[in-house]
């Protein structure tokens, strides 16, 4: 059983910076291609960014540009480096497999709060 621990969110201002990381408890790199998701209040939750274990990224077209996911395989852990971020940003962000989450997988996630 995998277990993924999300941190590094907190409240920002408008064009700040944070970096969020996920710490798995399995090997990521057996895992294979994982993903950053949110979800605003009142709002479904939504892929982020997706890294694929050789390395290969996507991004949601709301972040491209200003988010930046990778991976460090002998840390067990995927990091999203949020650049100029916006109020629009604010969200709970959980990591999971990529493109299809296991519903058993999601965590606590880590609050991010964007102001303007």
């Amino acid at each position: 059983q995998v277990q993924l621990v999300e941190s590094g969110g907190g409240l920002v201002q408008a064009g700040g910076s944070l970096r969020l990381s996920c710490a798995a408890s399995g090997s990521i790199f057996r895992i294979g291609a994982m993903g950053w998701y949110r979800q605003a209040p009142g709002k479904q939750r939504e892929v982020v960014a997706g890294i694929r274990d050789v390395g290969n990224t996507n991004y949601a077209d709301s972040v491209k540009g200003r988010f930046t996911i990778s991976r460090d395989n002998a840390k067990n852990t995927v990091y999203l480096q949020m650049n100029s971020l916006k109020p629009e940003d604010t969200a709970v962000y959980y990591c999971n497999l990529y493109p299809i989450p296991i519903e058993a997988y999601w965590g606590q996630g880590t609050q991010v709060t964007v102001s303007s």
